[in-house]
């Protein structure tokens, strides 16, 4: 069940390398609103990369079920407000200046933000688990690493499309939207 969890926080993953992806473009006022997003990017992307390191740290070791509970909501937490963050960051930049740039802002803004409220639930439904069943927290777990995997695999569209062309080019350039690098939580290793 545990490792079903970190499982699903592996594929919440696909943002951090969608905002890193690669491509080069010359044009100066789509590398200066990528500019605008991605120097807000950067720190959300960090809490985003140690949130799911802290999950997968405590799903992997033989942390109690409170201990596994309060790491995972304050982890959903850090991850929802982050989320909200990236959406307000491409919101403030205002559209990015290419065909249909207005509608491409206003579905990231609006994924973003529904994304925001997503991991908010699942800090409610972890909050709500019954630490003191050993066996009704591991199903509930179960049902909130379902909910993670299917969170992870929903409709990302919108981001990919902020992501393409022009736009995902001078963003790729960018530090800010630069996966970060976190320490991986150790693991075994031969």
């Amino acid at each position: 069940m545990n490792k079903k969890l970190a499982a699903a926080l592996s594929g919440g993953s696909v943002l951090l390398m969608a905002l890193s992806g690669c491509g080069d473009d010359g044009d100066s006022k789509v590398n200066d609103w990528a500019k605008k997003v991605c120097d807000q990017v950067q720190p959300q992307l960090t809490k985003i990369a140690n949130a799911n390191a802290s999950i997968q740290q405590a799903t992997s070791d033989s942390s109690t079920p409170a201990d596994v509970q309060k790491t995972d909501a304050a982890a959903f937490q850090s991850i929802s407000d982050a989320y909200k963050a990236l959406g307000a960051a491409v919101n403030s930049a205002g559209a990015p200046p290419v065909d249909d740039g207005e509608t491409t802002q206003k579905e990231a803004v609006s994924e973003l933000n529904a994304t925001s409220k997503a991991y908010a639930g699942l800090k409610t439904k972890v909050d709500d688990l019954d630490t003191k069943d050993q066996a009704k927290f591991a199903d509930g777990l179960k049902g909130v690493a379902d909910e993670l995997d299917k969170l992870s695999k929903s409709g990302d569209e919108a981001l990919r499309k902020l992501q393409s062309g022009d736009v995902g080019a001078a963003m790729a350039k960018q530090p800010g939207c630069q996966r970060p690098k976190t320490s991986a939580p150790a693991g075994q290793s031969s």
